[in-house]
């Protein structure tokens, strides 16, 4: 529990973030204060033929846990707390019956099994980048996006639900996203946002202030419509906390729960980027980059797109990358910690101290060794999930610092690649950036960004509760108790990191040597992993 001195005490908002790892519950005041804060983990099971679930049970309890943890330190009065609000990872499925009770375990993002019926509903006879021109044409007009070739959008995992799990799709009263099943445990209200809806990839977005399903799409696809949740507007209070709800959390009866949002939209609004065009990234499990844009615009060849945003009417660009914290938490416990997690040891309190410490022992550029960060496929702006990571370029001079440091600049080449191709998407290159996620933590990884981007970058405060500050004042904002101009002037900077350029030659030379590595081990990523052959072999899901 992390708690912050008050000498009064303000509106707040209990505000969830459900991320892939578990959640964060705090408690963020009107005024722009981080009051006290809990998080819990969740487990993410994976299965050898490109399964990945969550426990939907497990959520529940952790998120009540959390919550009860954050409004049981007595902070604030309970009667300040004036909403409660929502925001986690999407792309997820969790079949639920009429009472919110989860039916099967949550289809997570990683999931792939879904892409062979995408694949069949996209197919044609004539193609453009693997999909059938007359549903490429449909698709991109409607939603603005297009099924996933690997699988990992929502409408897969619907499919995927449907096709070889049918019991479990018929017994269903609904199918729903993370924060839209955790909204309906606490008002029993079952609805989505215009946002949250969008990776059902079936609602006709043209216009941000009045989204529905497209009849069209749900018939290509063979969804059905009342397996779906009905859609409300972004700013939506949902209704009171149910009585019950609200005694186990400790907040007032009546409280407001305000519609939820997903992670990447609660980001922006949290990074305190939301003027148009003004720009953020995040470094946390997976890696993005956006802003807010007045327009809705789709590129598919470098899978980059527009969704709805937190604000009412307005439109974001969507650029997720996959695996970016994951790869140097991955590096941390399976390589650095390797004993300690045969022995089944906790991590060490100071690990990522000093893992810091670690990466900045070496010089920036790793003496050459470059790091490929695709371990669960490449995101935007390629597109590829047979793309796969690892360390290109080593010496027997390299050792486990220059390994460390490797992995945060593998993660930042990346986010260099899809910042360009975002700056000919919007036509207004980002100026500066702020920075969000646990990877904002690390002054290495703030100034590495710095330098390879090549542009000032911001460390905004509590980097780690962004996500949830994001959905607490959009909450805030839709109550009317905090204009959205002001979130800017809300959402505090710790420190600015300017470009060093005595270190902008190196980092241009190694960017030219990724794109290069890429390009050249693209031919054999894909022979590797489209064999069922060569998956690795890991453990079911329990039932």
């Amino acid at each position: 529990m992390n708690l912050a001195s008050t000498n009064s005490h303000p509106q707040c908002v209990l505000a969830i973030d459900l991320g892939s790892g578990g959640p964060k519950a705090i408690l963020y005041s009107a005024d722009g204060r981080l009051l006290a804060s809990a998080s819990r983990k969740v487990d993410t099971y994976l299965t050898a033929d490109g399964g990945g679930e969550q426990d939907a049970n497990q959520w529940w309890r952790a998120v009540c846990e959390a919550a009860r943890e954050v409004t049981a330190a007595g902070v604030v009065p309970r009667e300040s707390i004036v909403a409660i609000a929502c925001a986690t990872q999407w792309s997820v499925i969790v079949p639920v019956d009429q009472a919110g009770e989860p039916l099967h375990n949550a289809i997570h993002w990683t999931d792939s099994r879904g892409a062979r019926h995408t694949k069949r509903v996209m197919d044609g006879p004539i193609k453009v980048s693997g999909y059938g021109v007359r549903q490429l044409i449909r698709w991109l007009r409607m939603t603005g996006g297009v099924p996933t070739h690997s699988g990992a959008d929502s409408l897969a995992h619907v499919l995927f639900l449907k096709h070889e799990r049918p019991d479990v799709y018929r017994a269903a009263y609904k199918l729903l996203e993370p924060m839209d099943f955790i909204n309906f445990r606490l008002t029993g209200r079952c609805a989505a946002s215009y946002s949250t809806a969008f990776p059902y990839l079936l609602t006709d977005n043209r216009n941000a202030r009045r989204i529905d399903y497209d009849p069209v799409l749900l018939a290509w696809s063979g969804v059905d419509r009342e397996k779906l949740p009905d859609l409300l507007p972004v700013d939506t209070v949902l209704g009171p906390v149910k009585p019950e709800m609200a005694e186990l959390w400790g907040v007032p009866r009546e409280t407001p729960v305000v519609i939820g949002i997903g992670d990447t939209q609660a980001a922006l609004v949290g990074s305190g980027a939301v003027a148009e065009y003004a720009g953020h990234v995040c470094v946390g499990t997976t890696s993005w980059m956006s802003c807010h844009v007045p327009f809705k615009k789709t590129h598919i060849g470098n899978f980059i797109a527009t969704m709805p945003a937190a604000l009412p009417g307005r439109n974001m660009v969507m650029a997720e990358q996959g695996a970016a914290g994951k790869c140097l938490e991955t590096f941390l416990d399976q390589w650095l910690l390797a004993d300690d997690a045969l022995s089944h040891a906790p991590r060490p309190a100071d690990a990522w101290e000093r893992l810091e410490q670690l990466v900045s022992s070496v010089a920036p550029g790793s003496d050459g060794l470059i790091f490929l960060p695709w371990l669960n496929g490449a995101g935007p702006p390629s597109g590829d999930a047979d793309m796969r990571g690892g360390f290109w370029n080593q010496s027997l001079l390299h050792h486990r610092g220059h390994a460390a440091r490797a992995v945060m600049e593998g993660v930042t080449y990346n986010l260099r690649w899809v910042r360009d191709a975002i700056g000919r998407f919007t036509g207004r290159p980002f100026a500066e950036l702020n920075f969000i996620g646990g990877g904002a933590r690390s002054p290495t990884w703030c100034q590495t960004l710095a330098n390879v981007l090549n542009v000032p970058v911001r460390q905004m405060a509590d980097p780690t509760y962004a996500l949830a500050r994001g959905a607490a004042l959009t909450a805030l904002a839709a109550l009317g108790k905090l204009p959205l101009e002001e979130i800017p002037r809300v959402v505090k900077v710790r420190a600015t990191f300017e470009p060093q350029a005595e270190h902008r030659a190196t980092y241009d030379e190694l960017f030219k040597a990724f794109l290069a590595a890429y390009k050249a081990n693209r031919p054999l990523f894909r022979r590797l992993n489209r064999s069922p052959l060569r998956r690795p072999a890991i453990a079911d899901p329990p039932a």
